[in-house]
C-alpha cells in the first residue's frame, strides 16, 4: 500500500496528514506534561518513587496515542522502519551509557532477589522507556512530522537542518522535564543535557522510536544497579 511518507509517496512508510501548525501546539503541549508531572507529583505532592513512575508512564502513553490520534502519525509504520539498526544502535548507546554510571556515580546498597527484578523491570525498565520516549521520541518525531513535504524536507542539507532542530526540541525537553524537579534546578542539569545527545543518536538516525528508549532503559537499568540510591539517575530524590 503506498502511503505518504514526509510529504512524498513511498511503500511501507509512516503516514502524516496535518501541517507544520499542529505539530508545534503538541510539541508545546508536550512541554507543558513535561514540566508539570515532575512538579506536580514530585515537588508538590511528594509522591511515593515507584507511584510516581507508574502515573508518569501512563502520562506518556496518553500523550503519544493522542498526538498519533489526531494527527495520523503511524506509529506501527514508524516502528518497523530501519528497526534493526535502531535496535542495534540503541543496544550500543545503552552499553556507553551503562559505562557512564558506572564512572560518574558511586556505587551504593542495593536490594536482591524479588525486590530487585521488581526494580529493574519498574525503575530500569519501565522509567526508562518512559523517558526516552518523552525526552527524545516525541520532540524528535513531532519536529521531522512538522515539516513532512516542505521544500526543507526535499532537500538532503534540509533534513540535516531538521535533524538539529529536533535535536535541539529534544534537549529543551530534557532540560523542561528536569526543572521540574527542584534538585536538578542547579549544575545537576549538565548531566542529563549531555546525555540526551547520546541517548538520541538512535532515533534520530532511524527515525524509529524504539532506539531511544532502549539506549535510555540501558541507562536507569544499570543506575539501579549500580547505585540504587543514585542522587541524580533515578529522581525523584525526596
Amino acid at each position: 500500500m503506498t502511503t505518504h511518507a514526509f510529504g512524498r509517496e513511498t511503500r511501507g512508510e509512516v503516514r502524516v496528514w496535518h501541517g507544520l501548525s499542529v505539530h508545534w501546539a503538541w510539541l508545546a503541549g508536550g512541554f507543558a506534561l513535561a514540566f508539570a508531572v515532575p512538579y506536580l507529583l514530585a515537588d508538590v505532592l511528594e509522591l511515593n518513587r515507584d507511584l510516581f513512575y507508574g502515573l508518569y508512564a501512563a502520562s506518556v502513553v496518553a500523550l503519544f496515542a493522542l498526538w498519533s490520534r489526531s494527527t495520523g502519525y503511524d506509529l506501527v509504520a514508524a516502528v518497523k522502519r530501519r528497526w534493526l539498526a535502531a535496535l542495534l544502535l540503541g543496544l550500543a548507546v545503552a552499553g556507553v551509557l551503562a559505562v557512564m554510571v558506572v564512572r560518574t556515580d558511586d556505587a551504593t546498597p542495593r536490594p536482591d532477589g524479588i525486590e530487585l527484578a521488581a526494580a529493574l523491570a519498574w525503575r530500569g525498565i519501565l522509567y526508562g522507556v518512559t523517558d526516552g520516549l518523552l525526552l527524545s521520541v516525541f520532540p524528535i518525531l513531532v519536529v521531522f512530522a512538522a515539516f513532512a513535504g516542505t521544500r526543507l524536507d526535499r532537500r538532503f542539507s534540509g533534513k540535516v537542518v531538521i535533524g538539529a532542530i529536533a535535536l535541539a526540541a529534544s534537549l529543551a525537553m530534557t532540560a523542561v522535564y528536569h526543572a521540574g524537579y527542584s534538585d536538578f534546578r542547579s549544575e545537576k542539569m549538565r548531566k542529563p543535557l549531555v546525555g540526551d545527545a547520546i541517548w538520541s543518536v538512535p532515533t534520530l538516525v532511524t527515525l524509529n522510536p524504539i532506539g531511544a528508549p532502549i539506549a535510555h532503559a540501558g541507562l536507569h537499568t544499570s543506575a539501579v544497579l549500580h547505585s540504587y540510591e543514585t542522587d541524580t539517575f533515578l529522581p525523584p530524590h525526596r
